[in-house]
């Protein structure tokens, strides 16, 4: 890793309030393909970082609305800049938590637990293009083929 993505990196999890940082000493033992969980403000709370090449994937949830939602951020230039925040999940009524990042490539995949009063199930979106889009939710727990949940 150049010596600037990893000031960058630095600067990044400063800036957020990193307590933990096991997804930064991925970065430094991974320079290619890394990924890890921060812990912040408590300990339901993570943001989940991974960092492939120049591209920096961030994900967290949030109850900034009444309900938990999964928010994504991305960089494709090492951290100089951060595109837009994508919400990647659409609950009500449910809690979410272990969110999880891995990158590689162009792929991203963002992987959570998803409960309620009646199911705890694991879901994940994925991303083909650097995290500019992702496919539907999918319910991980499924037999056969995969269920997209709409």
């Amino acid at each position: 890793m150049n010596k600037l993505r990893h000031i960058t990196c630095v600067i990044l999890l400063v800036a957020i309030g990193t307590s933990t940082i096991p997804g930064f000493l991925m970065v430094e033992l991974m320079p290619q393909l890394s990924f890890g969980t921060i812990a912040v403000q408590g300990p339901e709370r993570r943001v989940a970082l991974a960092v492939s090449g120049d591209d920096i994937y961030i994900a967290w949830i949030t109850n900034r609305t009444g309900n938990d939602d999964v928010v994504f951020r991305s960089s494709n230039d090492a951290g100089a800049t951060f595109n837009d925040k994508i919400i990647l999940s659409n609950t009500t009524n449910a809690t979410l938590q272990d969110i999880q990042i891995a990158a590689g490539a162009e792929n991203v995949a963002v992987l959570w637990w998803q409960m309620n009063a009646t199911s705890e199930e694991p879901v994940a979106r994925i991303s083909a293009d650097n995290g500019q889009t992702f496919e539907s939710m999918a319910n991980l727990a499924s037999n056969g083929t995969i269920n997209v949940i709409t």
